[in-house]
């Protein structure tokens, strides 16, 4: 009787949550922390305390496009919140839904708290409220979604016949490739750019001008086709890098060579989008140069060869050919023409995300990478060897 009742008085159980949501969810929340509190220079003190501006009177001058970016901004944050949660099999989903809001209230709170002390940002309540709302809007549609992501989901099936079980942490650096071609850079896919960052850091502390890609390159002067070359390189390598990086994702019966093809596409109509959006219409496809051209040409025909090499191989040359592009665009000078057409577009309101958009698109290579030599995958490699004697 007592092993047949054990069933009925077991504690709930609950199913491990999606690891892409987790990691998701983290980098999300650096991404918010970053856009909240950018550019963190000049902080001061105005003798205010950190929460005086919950009391304070709501903003007299606000805009549409201000309270839907406040909301917007906060909307997959929820979702991600109820996503990473435990599946409790006896939990309702409105528990998720109020943690995941007040999580979501706390995290806004504190953002606008530390704006406080910088000079370049406004803490508001009007933000806190509209942030808020875009937590529970968005924890709301997670747990909307949630039994899409559940055990006998089509969309898991898919997720298990198509991808291997590692390849969580792949994913989200993957689908985070799209994302960074928000911000404009000189190169197609020149991501990694840290030698401009480093040099202003620099000339703060030492006072005086530093370039330290004019002191690697000894100002040297380039032409017009050295630039074209370069910016082929850069553009093949960086593509072949983060398609070969989305193909070890994969397992032996997915429709590789379409589905990166997929990938492609996607990230540059996100690219002519945010073009689009960042300047102006007329410039969409300004980033469609001879060099960029030549590189796309370039990389798919690498990739047309290697989409059914073996594992291993794709995942050095992934990082082989990251590493190539990351080297040039640090070493190379800003191309001139790109900077002076840069210098007529007109800049829209989406150039507030500037800080944001920065930060990923510099930091994707190093993310990339770091998972690309991470020992899990000779783990894995073990483990197939053993399976298969």
């Amino acid at each position: 009787m007592a092993q047949n009742s054990a069933p009925e008085t077991a504690a709930p159980r609950s199913l491990a949550a999606s690891s892409f949501a987790r990691v998701s969810l983290l980098i999300y929340l650096l991404l918010i922390i970053y856009a909240s509190w950018y550019p963190f220079a000049g902080w001061r003190d105005l003798g205010l305390t950190a929460f005086a501006y919950l009391s304070a009177p709501l903003p007299h001058y606000w805009t549409v496009f201000d309270v839907w970016t406040n909301v917007a901004g906060y909307l997959p944050l929820g979702m991600l919140m109820v996503l990473s949660l435990p599946r409790w099999r006896r939990w309702s989903p409105y528990w998720a839904v109020l943690l995941a809001t007040i999580a979501g209230v706390l995290i806004s709170g504190s953002m606008e708290a530390v704006q406080t002390f910088l000079p370049t940002r406004v803490a508001s309540n009007l933000d806190l409220m509209t942030n808020s709302i875009g937590a529970l809007l968005g924890a709301m549609l997670g747990a909307i979604l949630r039994p899409r992501f559940g055990p006998d989901s089509r969309l898991l099936q898919l997720r298990e016949r198509w991808f291997n079980r590692e390849a969580s942490q792949g994913m989200v650096v993957v689908a985070l490739w799209p994302l960074a071609q928000i911000y404009p850079l000189s190169h197609l896919f020149g991501f990694g750019q840290v030698t401009s960052m480093l040099s202003s850091w620099l000339s703060d502390l030492m006072e005086q001008p530093v370039d330290l890609q004019g002191w690697i390159t000894s100002d040297f002067q380039f032409s017009a086709d050295q630039y074209w070359l370069t910016e082929t390189i850069i553009t093949a390598c960086g593509l072949t890098g983060a398609a070969l990086t989305f193909l070890i994702l994969l397992r032996q019966q997915a429709p590789k060579l379409p589905l990166s093809l997929l990938l492609v596409f996607l990230t540059l109509m996100a690219k002519t989008l945010a073009t689009a959006l960042l300047f102006a219409p007329d410039n969409a496809l300004v980033w469609l140069t001879p060099g960029s051209f030549g590189g796309l040409l370039i990389g798919g025909l690498m990739l047309s060869g290697l989409a059914y090499a073996p594992p291993l191989a794709q995942r050095r040359l992934a990082a082989l050919t990251l590493v190539i592009a990351l080297l040039l665009v640090n070493v190379m000078p800003d191309n001139p023409y790109y900077v002076e057409t840069v210098q007529t577009w007109t800049q829209g309101k989406f150039l507030n995300f500037n800080g944001v958009a920065q930060f990923l698109a510099m930091l994707w290579p190093f993310c990339t990478l770091w998972f690309l030599l991470h020992p899990m995958h000779k783990r894995r490699a073990g483990k197939q060897q053993r399976d298969s004697r």
